[in-house]
């Protein structure tokens, strides 16, 4: 895959993320030129202001995780991307448990957890919970990351992408996997990925056991 195709594919994952919550803004205003009752039209406003909400949180989301924003060597504050995590998620069937330590991790130390909280969600095709925990220092990061709900499954093609098979990502949601393969190489680090029943756990870095994390 050349860096054009990738860009490509990428930008793939953000639209499709940004589908839905743009459609019901644009939905609620044609409501609001049309509707005339007084009631309607307050619903109506509460779509496209929850609708708008989400789409920012998308927008700011996908700017950290996907994106190059900040400075080279930057950190960011793990209760700040617990927040923008929380943002894409909501309003979904998956519901986020954050219990991050309240230290800054390098920028790609982050981006790679957000990015494996995305896969975790993605597996809860029916609902279900995340729960995210990280090592307590900031000096080693680590996290374990849990999906638990009605059969959670990973996709083949999303498994083999983020195990470093040779594979050429056909869409958002493996491009997607192929971008967090790539933090957790530049990162030097190997992501642990297990299915059992009823829960989907992706790990990485310092979190060799329960006393590493918090």
């Amino acid at each position: 895959m050349n860096d054009l195709e990738f860009a490509a594919l990428l930008v793939s994952r953000v639209c499709h993320d940004l589908v839905s919550p743009v459609g019901a803004v644009v939905n609620g205003l044609e409501l609001l030129e049309e509707e005339r009752d007084t009631a309607l039209r307050a619903d109506a406003l509460k779509l496209v202001a929850s609708s708008a909400a989400l789409a920012a949180a998308r927008l700011q989301f996908a700017r950290i995780a996907f994106g190059a924003a900040g400075s080279s060597g930057a950190e960011l504050d793990l209760t700040e991307v617990g927040r923008m995590v929380d943002g894409f998620l909501s309003g979904g069937k998956v519901q986020l448990q954050w219990s991050a330590a309240p230290v800054n991790w390098p920028k790609d130390w982050a981006k790679l957890l957000m990015n494996c909280v995305i896969i975790a969600a993605d597996t809860l095709s029916r609902g279900g919970n995340v729960s995210v925990k990280t090592s307590a220092g900031g000096a080693a990061p680590g996290f374990l990351i849990t999906a638990t709900g009605q059969t959670p499954r990973l996709n083949d093609e999303v498994t083999r992408v983020l195990g470093g098979e040779p594979a050429t990502p056909s869409d958002g949601r493996s491009i997607q996997s192929y971008l967090t393969y790539r933090l957790a190489k530049i990162l030097h680090t190997e992501l642990s990925l297990h299915a059992g029943e009823g829960t989907i756990t992706l790990a990485a870095g310092e979190m060799v056991s329960p006393g590493d994390i918090r």
